[in-house]
């Protein structure tokens, strides 16, 4: 058989196509499953060990030939489709914007955009870090030993493989790795805000798998408790914009930090939903834990490549998701990530609605 003229005829035939229909017609006329060529493949088994030696690559080489034609053909059809609807395609850009906007910003974004605002007043620059740590910069660094709870399987999402120093890989439980990570890099003195997702396995109306923290360190000479109250009140009063904030401190403990203390603030109930402001003993309210902080402990000091007879800080952490659902009278965690438009609709933000001081972080509201 002359493989050369057949393969000449079938490419000219290809080369003449001038649809995909066309082309896709012949691709079933010579590879499809009842196609010439694919025919001529199946008489190789009745061929003698000579015969498939000779006349095996001539078919396979035909095959090849046509299959190339074919897909090159096809993608010049398609570029040709393609340019000819863009020409014939047009926007109108004078037409109106429409009557209302489509797009909204997440109030964990929005959030996130006020602290930011806040904290940059404050002086404090963002510092950022991997979600997925090891277990050093995780727990150890921390002043977390093996022992410690935080660090069991039911609370953490561990990988199956560790790195090349043999540390444990997980997803990290708190943005306090940035903590270290930027004093190894920066020194001292520093004034950071670590916002980010972290990842706990917990699951309910308050509490989500994936969350959403920010955390500040402040590193420096002669800082104490004082500094870590005043922070938070201006930090709280400005986010919830009232000038009633009242801070009440517990002595608590957290590995990374001594002393520590869990941070209260007053609220009452007004229109069926929490309020914060003024004391939480005055009459008609209550006290609400918010968050955690403290002096940032010695051993994460050293940890850090800090010398903790010369530098002092505090720390503290808290929740954004539920920052928002305070502020914004949002009452299930949940509802952050279940995708409802309708939801955001309901909560979200303005692209427009920047949060500046100037203005209110919370114009948008």
């Amino acid at each position: 058989m002359d493989y050369a003229a057949t393969g000449s005829q079938a490419l000219a035939r290809i080369a003449e196509s001038g649809n995909l229909d066309a082309l896709e017609a012949l691709r079933i006329e010579f590879l499809g499953k009842q196609g010439s060529i694919s025919g001529l493949l199946k008489t190789l088994g009745g061929m003698s060990a000579d015969e498939r030696q000779s006349e095996g690559p001539k078919i396979h080489a035909l095959r090849e030939d046509v299959s190339a034609a074919l897909a090159a053909h096809k993608d010049a059809l398609e570029s040709a489709a393609l340019e000819a609807r863009l020409a014939s395609e047009s926007i109108d850009l004078s037409l109106p914007a429409p009557a209302s906007p489509r797009g909204t910003i997440h109030p964990v974004s929005q959030v996130m955009d006020e602290l930011a605002e806040i904290f940059a007043d404050l002086g404090f620059a963002v510092a950022t870090g991997p979600e997925i740590e090891d277990g050093w910069h995780n727990f150890t660094a921390l002043n977390m030993p093996e022992s410690h709870p935080a660090r069991a399987m039911h609370d953490t999402f561990y990988f199956p493989d560790r790195n090349e120093s043999g540390e444990e890989m997980l997803l990290r439980t708190h943005t306090s790795p940035v903590q270290i990570r930027t004093m190894l890099e920066q020194g001292a003195p520093l004034r950071i805000i670590a916002p980010g997702r972290v990842y706990r396995s917990d699951s309910d109306a308050t509490h989500t798998p994936m969350f959403h923290q920010i955390e500040g360190l402040v590193i420096d000479k002669g800082i104490h408790l004082g500094h870590l109250k005043w922070t938070l009140e201006t930090m709280l009063g400005a986010f919830f914009e009232r000038d009633d904030i009242v801070l009440r401190l517990r002595p608590s403990y957290f590995p990374f930090t001594e002393p520590s203390v869990e941070v209260d603030t007053g609220y009452s109930f007004e229109g069926g939903r929490r309020v914060v402001g003024g004391s939480g003993d005055a009459p008609g309210h209550s006290w609400m834990e918010l968050l955690g902080s403290g002096m940032v402990n010695r051993h994460v000091l050293a940890a850090g490549g800090l010398d903790p007879d010369e530098w002092q800080g505090f720390a503290f952490g808290v929740g954004v998701d539920r920052l928002a659902m305070l502020k914004y009278g949002m009452n299930d965690l949940r509802a952050f990530f279940d995708g409802d438009v309708r939801w955001l609709a309901h909560y979200g933000f303005s692209p427009l609605d920047v949060p500046t001081l100037s203005g209110g972080v919370g114009a948008g509201a």
